[in-house]
Parts: structure tokens; sequence; C-alpha cells
């Protein structure tokens, strides 16, 4: 398992269960190095005071808030450990909500929930319960100097932490709602047909590859090897005006798209359909052979039989 990124204890009324979380994602995007395009050589940043005119060196880098216009209050590693913050080995779940009423618009980052076996017990009564009850347990957490609002809540048979926005970190939405406009119930049958074409069972990521990124590894091998990728040509996107021109030609696309997959279940079926059929017939075959084969045994004994009794 990963290395723990935080480590201490989940309170809940009178009971505390000690937890460590474990970062639930990891980015795969490729990374590059900025480069001096005279000799490829890797470019330095350098932290620069323009006052003292030198260099600066990690160590005598300090953090300092600006109360006025060039002037700064200086705050140290002892100044942030003495901040008298519960959260900081405590996550205090204060209520608990119905899943379904934290708007996703809140989720921030996903952690992973672990336990020693001593703490076992207490974290599947939690776990269990909250399961049969759906809901999420609010809490706040603090790491990495900042004191976060969170969300516990179940996931494939385990509890996992979800670091929540505040209200106040949202951005007034820009957009109007569209309430000068009027849909016809024409477009309105057709848009909800379209979507039921597109609407699958399941969401399944697995099925979903950051293309983009593929693309860049191809390109990146491409040039190790000193070769050129083929531009792909871009499909142009259709210009149509009219909604319901529109609609029909997307209708259009996705039932081609669905008849593609029933073309292929199709080619599935027959070939299990025909490797079903040889299986029967090589099995017809083999019980075939063997009858023959026992009958020429009962036939050879009945000879012999007869041979010994006119002996």
């Amino acid at each position: 398992m990963a290395r723990a990124m935080w480590s201490g204890v989940v309170s809940f009324g009178m009971v505390t269960i000690p937890v460590k979380l474990h970062s639930a994602t990891e980015s795969h995007n490729v990374s590059f190095h900025l480069l001096h395009e005279k000799c490829d050589t890797r470019i330095r940043e350098q932290r620069w005071c323009p006052h003292c005119d030198e260099q600066v060196e990690w160590e005598d880098v300090v953090k300092g808030f600006e109360y006025s216009k060039g002037k700064y209050v200086e705050l140290t590693s002892e100044d942030f450990e003495k901040l008298p913050l519960p959260s900081k080995h405590t996550i205090d779940v204060a209520s608990f909500v119905d899943l379904g009423k934290v708007d996703p618009i809140y989720y921030d980052s996903t952690y992973y929930i672990s336990v020693d076996s001593a703490a076992q017990k207490p974290y599947k009564l939690l776990l269990d319960v909250m399961e049969k009850q759906h809901v999420a347990g609010i809490a706040t957490i603090t790491f990495r100097n900042k004191e976060r609002l969170c969300a516990l809540r179940p996931m494939d048979g385990k509890l996992t932490l979800q670091t929540l926005l505040y209200e106040d970190e949202l951005r007034e939405n820009p957009a109007s709602k569209p309430t000068s406009v009027k849909v016809s119930a024409q477009e309105k049958k057709m848009a909800e047909t379209l979507i039921s074409a597109l609407t699958e069972k399941e969401f399944e990521p697995s099925k979903l590859k950051d293309k983009y990124q593929s693309a860049l590894k191809k390109l990146i091998q491409a040039k190790l090897k000193g070769k050129e990728l083929k531009e792909i040509k871009q499909s142009e996107p259709t210009n149509v005006t009219d909604l319901m021109d529109a609609l029909r030609a997307s209708l259009e696309s996705a039932s081609k798209g669905g008849k593609k997959s029933a073309a292929k279940s199709t080619t599935k079926r027959k070939s299990a359909a025909k490797t079903s059929k040889s299986a029967a017939k090589t099995s017809k075959s083999a019980k075939a052979s063997k009858s023959a084969k026992a009958g020429k045994s009962k036939s050879g004994s009945k000879r012999g039989t007869r041979r010994t009794k006119a002996a």
C-alpha cells in the first residue's frame, strides 16, 4: 500500500477509530522540462532577491502575509504548529447527511482510509451503519496548513474521505437560465429519443481513455526514433443551423452506431453457435466411433465363444 499522507483518528460521538489516509488518485500526464533552444540544456529558475541583488537558498526562504502594500508579517513553521486546530489530528464527524444531498460541485479530492487490525470492529460498525442508512459523515480535517471540509462515505465496501470545498470557494455561475426561448414538443421528443439511444446502463470508466496522452506518448516515441507521425485528418464539424435537422442527423448517427454494435454482437453469437455445433458434431462422431468399436468387440467375443463350443 502507498505511504500514508496523514494519520490520526476518526471520531463520532464518544467512539474513536485510528486511521491513515492514502491518496486515491495519481497523475499519468506526460511532464516536460524547459530547455534552452540553442543547446538543449535544461534551464534553471533561480530565487532572486532584488533588494539584496543576490540568489536566495531554500533555507533562507520564509512565509509572509502582505498586510499592506510592500509590508509583510512573517510566519514560521512553529507559528503554524501552535494554531489551535482540533482537526489537526482528528476527523470529528459533526453530522450525517443523505449521500444524494451533497452536490458533486463541492467535491475536491478523494483519499482511501486504512485502519490497523485493532480498529477493525469500530470501523466495520461505522461502515455498516452508514451503508445501511445511505449517509455521508460531514467533518473537518487539517493538512497542508489548511483546515478542510470533508465527507466520509462508503465506497465498494470501504470508507473513503472526500475533501469538500467551502461555499465561499465556489464562484458565481455567470450563465443565465434559458427562460426566454421556447422549445417545441417535437424537438423535446426528438431529443428524448436521442438521449435514450445514447444512454448506457452503467458508467464504465475503464472504457474511457485519455486519447491526448496516448497520442503524446506516440509522438515522443516517434521523435526518439527520428520519425514523424502522420497527421490524422480531423473530421469537419457539420454546419447544421436548424435544430430539428441537427437532432435528426444525430439520431441517425447514433442509430448507425447501435447497428454496428448489434452486428458485432450478432457475429459473436453466430461464431459461438458455429463453435457449439462443431463441438456437438465432434461429440457425436466420438460417440459413434466408440459404439462401432464396442460392436466389433462384442461380435468378436461371440465368434470366439462359438468356436470354443464347436471344439
